[in-house]
C-alpha cells in the first residue's frame, strides 16, 4: 500500500532528526581529535587526510546510487565545520545568531549558496593564467570567450571581451572585475515573486536552458554596482556554459 504525504514527510523528519545525531557525534569526536593534536603538536590541517576523505566518500556515494559531487559539497562543509572546531575548540562557544524555526525572509527560505561568480576581464589569457597559478582548474567552454575556473566547491567564470559589444561596454564602464554574483536557490519562481513583492528591479524574468538551469538577474544596484544572479539546478548536473554567460550580456546590451 503506497504512503501518503505526511506519511513520507515523517520518514524524511526521522532520517533527518537521525542525520543530526550523527553529526553531532562525529562533531564530539573531532574535539576529542583536537585534544589529541593540541597534546602531540600535530599540525590542525594534513591535506592528505583531507584528500583521503573526499575521495572515499565520493566513492562510496557512487557505490549507494548518489550523486558524487552532491556528497562531496556535504562533506566540504563537514570539514570545514571540523577544522572550524579542531582550531576554536580552547576558546569557548559562541551561541549561533540564529534560533531554531526563525527565518529571516522569503530568500532566507531558499538560498543554498553562492554558485559562482562571474568576473569580466580586459585580458582573458592573464586572467585565466592568475587563476590556475593559484590552484584553479581552468576549462573552456563552447565559448571561446569564456572559461570556467573551479577548485573545491568554488567557481569563477570569466569573460573577455572577444567582439561582443555588451561585454566590451561593460569593460570600458568599469574595467576588470566582479560583474555578477549567481546565488543557488532551492526555487528561482519563488524568488523572482519575493523580489517582484519587494519592488527589487529585474533584468530578466526565469529562462530555462536546455540543461534545466533556471535563472533570473537583477539590474545592477547603482547605490553597491552589485548585480545578483539566481539559479535553481532542475536537470542535470552540468556547468554553467559559455551560452549561459553570454545571454546576460546580450539581455544587458539591450536595456
Amino acid at each position: 500500500m503506497a504512503r501518503d504525504l505526511p506519511q513520507l514527510r515523517e520518514k524524511i523528519d526521522q532520517i533527518d532528526a537521525a542525520i543530526v545525531a550523527l553529526l553531532a557525534q562525529r562533531m564530539e569526536v573531532c574535539r576529542e581529535v583536537a585534544e589529541v593534536k593540541a597534546g602531540s603538536s600535530t599540525a590542525v590541517i594534513q591535506p592528505q587526510r583531507v584528500r583521503e576523505v573526499l575521495t572515499t566518500r565520493r566513492q562510496w556515494a557512487i557505490n549507494s546510487g548518489v550523486d558524487a559531487d552532491f556528497a562531496e559539497q556535504i562533506f566540504r562543509i563537514v570539514l570545514s565545520e571540523t577544522h572550524r572546531i579542531e582550531v576554536a575548540h580552547d576558546r569557548g562557544s559562541v551561541e549561533p545568531v540564529k534560533i531554531a524555526d526563525t527565518l529571516l525572509s522569503a530568500l532566507d527560505t531558499v538560498a543554498v549558496r553562492i554558485d559562482h561568480v562571474v568576473v569580466a576581464v580586459v585580458d582573458l589569457a592573464s586572467a585565466s593564467a592568475f587563476l590556475s597559478s593559484i590552484g584553479f582548474a581552468v576549462r573552456p567552454t563552447e565559448d571561446a570567450d569564456i572559461v570556467t575556473a573551479d577548485a573545491g566547491g568554488v567557481t569563477v567564470v570569466l569573460v573577455g571581451p572577444g567582439n561582443d559589444p555588451a561585454v566590451r561596454a561593460h569593460l570600458n564602464a568599469h574595467g576588470s572585475g566582479v560583474q555578477h554574483i549567481a546565488i543557488e536557490v532551492l526555487n528561482a519562481g519563488f524568488v523572482q515573486q519575493a523580489l517582484a513583492a519587494a519592488g527589487i528591479p529585474l533584468l530578466t524574468d526565469v529562462v530555462v536552458d536546455a540543461a534545466g538551469h533556471e535563472q533570473l538577474f537583477t539590474v545592477v544596484d547603482p547605490a553597491t554596482g552589485v548585480q545578483l544572479g539566481f539559479i535553481s539546478r532542475t536537470g542535470h548536473r552540468v556547468p554553467i556554459s559559455g551560452h549561459n554567460v553570454r545571454t546576460l550580456f546580450s539581455a544587458l546590451g539591450n536595456i
